[in-house]
């Protein structure tokens, strides 16, 4: 006699309701696909804001807080979100343009180096790659413009966004008891789902962006103090390279020492150097304290999910794509663990 089992009862019993159920679910994918970004992003901000929203509406409805909050995110979100990449853009499309018209003095970097007792033809290195270095730079600027996409695009997304966010800060609680209303999980595998999927939005979409922000912001000030050019294509470019372990800030402020150095401010240059081992070892104290150990989590899954995340997601992929590989992780070891229940049984 076979022990194999049969389809589910739901599929041999409604064929024609299940048929119905993913085809609508296909449906509904499609209509998505075009602005996902911006629906994510609303989820993003949803997430972040929902404590706050939760607070408010003790006092003035759910309405009320989450309009509230929309209004809000524009004011101290959006429109200067959308006012600094403008800028970061701007000032590196202009160094650009200074590597290919050779506004770089290189002979002076290369005199520093040779006074400090480093003999190196940076001349010949840095003119044989200057191309190179230009085409990388605009390619990366060329690349994250063709991620937001165009202005008319951008705004249709932003108010889908808005909305998005305004929907699940008033009824976000329905529509999580709605998903796992419908999902056919077990009770016990949807609370431990929740929670690690809660866990991991934290620790990529709070806690890793924070530690990016201050981090950036704290060099941006250096920066600034330091007299060093491009400071918002600097500080942007920080904050992303922060969101990616082993790498961190000090990306940003060596070279920026560097420069400091080869203009003839080697006091500023060491007091960069100082200034931004401060930075970078501050992530010892701030990633642990703002993060905290999840174990679906980890350095491989961070770095294929942002990098992932930004070629299928845009640039909330940044955020959502390490969510999405650690929760498909968390979801393979319930289906495991059920799978060796059942055989064991």
């Amino acid at each position: 006699m076979s022990t194999d089992p049969g389809p589910p009862e739901w599929l041999v019993e409604r064929p024609g309701l299940t048929a119905l159920a993913l085809v609508s679910g296909l449906l509904a994918l499609l209509v998505l696909a075009s602005y996902l970004q911006y629906v994510l992003f609303g989820l993003v901000l949803a997430y972040v804001l929902y404590p706050v929203q939760r607070r408010l509406e003790r006092y003035v409805g759910s309405t009320v807080s989450a309009s509230v909050l929309v209004i809000g995110t524009v004011l101290v979100v959006l429109l200067p979100l959308v006012y600094v990449v403008r800028i970061a853009v701007r000032q590196s499309l202009e160094v650009v343009r200074s590597i290919r018209s050779g506004g770089i003095d290189v002979d002076m970097v290369e005199d520093a180096l040779a006074s400090s007792g480093y003999s190196v033809d940076v001349v010949s290195v840095y003119e044989s790659n200057q191309d190179r270095i230009a085409s990388a730079i605009q390619e990366v600027t060329t690349g994250a413009l063709n991620l937001v996409g165009s202005l008319p695009r951008m705004f249709i997304g932003l108010t889908i966004t808005l909305f998005v966010l305004f929907a699940l800060l008033r009824d976000g609680k329905r529509f999580v008891e709605w998903v796992l209303w419908v999902l056919p999980l077990e009770d016990d595998v949807l609370e431990e789902l929740r929670t690690g999927i809660d866990r991991l939005m934290w620790a990529s979409v709070v806690g890793n962006v924070a530690v990016a922000a201050i981090q950036s912001v704290m060099l941006g000030v250096g920066l600034i103090v330091a007299g060093v050019p491009a400071v918002i294509f600097l500080t942007v470019a920080t904050f992303v390279l922060t969101l990616l372990p082993l790498v961190g800030a000090f990306a940003i402020w060596i070279p920026a020492a560097t420069y400091l150095v080869t203009v003839g401010r080697p006091t500023a240059g060491a007091a960069m150097i100082v200034y931004g081992l401060i930075v970078t070892f501050s992530d010892v104290y701030l990633r642990p304290a703002l993060i905290g150990q999840t174990s679906a989590f980890n350095s491989a899954i961070v770095v294929v999910g942002i990098f992932g995340g930004l070629i299928v997601f845009g640039a909330v992929g940044l955020f959502v794509g390490p969510v999405v590989l650690g929760g498909a992780k968390l979801v393979l070891d319930s289906f495991a663990r059920a799978c060796d229940g059942e055989a064991t049984a």
